[in-house]
């Protein structure tokens, strides 16, 4: 996969997170994923299909996404329930397609499908291609998070 390709969703994470749940995320150091274990415990998933085909996803720890939807819906939210995964699946939706309008300017025409969010300790991921997953690990005051993006060429 195209390193290049990694920059519109990193990018896109730190502002999504920052607009939407007032949240500074610092990006880590991407590393090539040799599991499916997700490393958090709920994920949103998106299928992108178009010039290329793959996915991205977000994983979060519980503590994290918590914080980050209390933020977001001005009161206290204490268990992963339907409205957190809806939430995770909002949060991924907007990166996606923010991520995906800075590839089209860079030539690279995607679409994206609607998201699935999986929960529960230890879960895992399954991507649709049988490209490399590079993962990228975030950390912000509300916890840390990775995002994940396999890309066939």
């Amino acid at each position: 996969m195209d390193v290049k390709l990694l920059n519109p969703f990193i990018e896109a994470t730190c502002h999504v997170l920052s607009s939407m749940a007032l949240t500074d995320a610092t990006a880590g150091t991407p590393y090539l994923k040799k599991d499916a274990r997700a490393r958090g415990d709920v994920t949103g998933i998106v299928g992108l299909i178009g010039e290329a085909r793959g996915t991205i996803s977000m994983s979060f720890t519980e503590s994290c996404i918590l914080s980050i939807v209390s933020t977001m819906f001005g009161e206290e939210v204490t268990e992963i329930n339907d409205e957190v995964k809806d939430a995770v699946g909002e949060i991924l939706n907007i990166v996606s397609g923010q991520a995906r309008q800075k590839l089209e300017t860079m030539g690279r025409l995607l679409k994206g499908s609607i998201p699935t969010v999986i929960s529960g300790r230890n879960h895992t991921i399954t991507h649709i291609t049988r490209q490399p997953i590079v993962a990228v690990p975030f950390e912000s005051e509300k916890g840390s998070f990775t995002i994940e993006i396999c890309i066939e060429e």
